[in-house]
């Protein structure tokens, strides 16, 4: 991006977001503050008289593009402004880059906003709204993030969140719905429920009862998945720990109040591992589990992730995870080589797994998942299903299905759906598939 001009007369911000949704959420709310207060939003450098870097912390990986990110904003600007989860770690970005403006961490809408008000006063008191009801948004219309709460209380071996978000803290349950009410009136057809622990909302408030529509409902996940499933939009559920509450959700993914689908992050499946790691449940509980959710609701689309060569983590362990797999039969399936993120408490465990033994096995995982994942998908073939449509071209369009969140699963290939609207639901029924993708034609309404 080429060099800043000469600041206009109102003053103009370029933002840059890094990192999981939960991230971009917290994007979402500064760049609704900094529109509600006349600040224009720019896409480039040079028109910008500011720059804002919202970052991730979370891997080494996301703190070298972190650091990436701020270089080339100071390069190309001169003045930039950093949050974000990496910014809890202001010694790492001020070692790197002395010169920026300011460091909050994350989740700091309002000290984001004392620093830009220092650095670049803002152009009036806003007599009116200047921006709609449901903020600005940094996905397309017809699907947003909604973050339900913020922190975590676990304290897993390989994560740092909570010494950069702290403890859970949930949204009272009438903001909630009140922000997803907006969203629909804006025309999101699609909510994608988020946090740090989706299945742990309401715990650090003992589920204190607030009210919405006049009514009395519980700060808890199913009274709020319940609300949520009567405003008519695909409801999807990330993050959700397998704690035995989650059971009560499958009679409602079973009704069609919410979608038949769960991201749930076992990580694995070796007892020993998972003590290590911290983490809650068993390989055996969640196998009876899983079976016990598919028996109630045979639709259930189930993400997980997963990591290997976890320190001390042995070839029987990792024999343990496939085996897991193998029973399991999850649809999708994401794997990452343990990555010893500075200050986590794992990375003082005996026994670490060389690199190239961790990625190794991480490959070995993903080839068997695939052969896994394409046959759940080929089970589809022949059927017909609703889907939400995301691109539209001459050579046809794009869409997701039930089972695909945005970003992170497959894509439905519609060769002759040139007519679909996107943001539009359709019916289709499924032709073929590959590894990742399934591919559809148009039926007729």
């Amino acid at each position: 991006m080429p060099r800043k001009k000469e600041a206009a007369i109102q003053p103009k911000v370029g933002f840059v977001s890094l990192g999981c949704p939960k991230a971009l959420v917290d994007s979402e709310q500064i760049l609704t503050r900094l529109r509600a207060e006349g600040y224009d939003i720019v896409p480039d450098y040079e028109g910008a008289d500011l720059v804002v870097v919202n970052t991730c912390g979370f891997i080494d990986a996301a703190v070298a593009e972190s650091l990436d990110a701020i270089g080339e904003a100071l390069t190309e600007n001169g003045r930039v402004i950093v949050t974000g989860c990496l910014g809890a770690k202001e010694d790492v970005v001020l070692a790197a880059h002395p010169q920026v403006l300011a460091v909050t961490g994350p989740h700091a809408t309002e000290q984001v906003m004392q620093e830009v008000h220092r650095h670049l006063p803002k152009p009036h008191d806003p007599f009116e709204d200047l921006v709609p009801p449901q903020g600005i948004k940094l996905t397309p219309r017809h699907y947003a993030y909604l973050k339900i709460s913020e922190g975590c209380n676990h304290r897993c071996t390989f994560c740092i969140i909570p010494s950069m978000r702290g403890d859970l803290v949930s949204r009272p349950i009438s903001d909630v719905m009140r922000e997803a009410e907006n969203l629909v009136a804006a025309g999101v057809k699609e909510l994608l429920v988020v946090s740090q622990d989706t299945s742990a909302y309401g715990v650090d408030v003992k589920y204190r009862t607030g009210f919405w529509g006049g009514k009395p409902v519980k700060t808890r996940l199913l009274e709020l998945a319940k609300a949520l499933g009567e405003l008519g939009i695909w409801v999807r559920l990330h993050y959700v720990y397998p704690y035995p509450s989650v059971d009560d959700l499958i009679p409602l993914m079973a009704e069609g109040k919410i979608l038949p689908y769960l991201d749930v992050p076992f990580q694995h499946a070796s007892p020993r591992i998972l003590r290590l790691m911290k983490r809650p449940a068993s390989a055996e509980n969640v196998l009876a589990r899983v079976r016990a959710w598919r028996a109630v609701c045979p639709e259930l689309t189930i993400r997980s992730t997963f990591i290997t060569g976890f320190p001390g983590e042995t070839e029987a362990d990792f024999e343990k995870l496939l085996q897991f797999l193998e029973e399991a039969q999850l649809d999708r399936v994401g794997a990452f080589a343990y990555s010893p993120v500075e200050g986590a408490a794992a990375n003082q465990l005996p026994d670490p797994v060389p690199e190239a033994l961790r990625e190794e096995r991480r490959q070995r995982l993903m080839e068997l998942q695939e052969d896994i994942s394409t046959q759940r998908l080929e089970r589809k073939i022949g059927r017909e299903i609703e889907v939400l449509i995301e691109e539209v071209d001459e050579e046809g369009a794009i869409a997701r299905s039930q089972a695909d969140a945005p970003e992170i699963d497959g894509l439905v290939h519609i060769p002759d759906g040139e007519h679909l609207e996107v943001g539009e639901f359709a019916r289709v029924r499924v032709t073929d598939c590959d590894v990742h993708d399934l591919y559809a034609e148009a039926i007729e309404a």
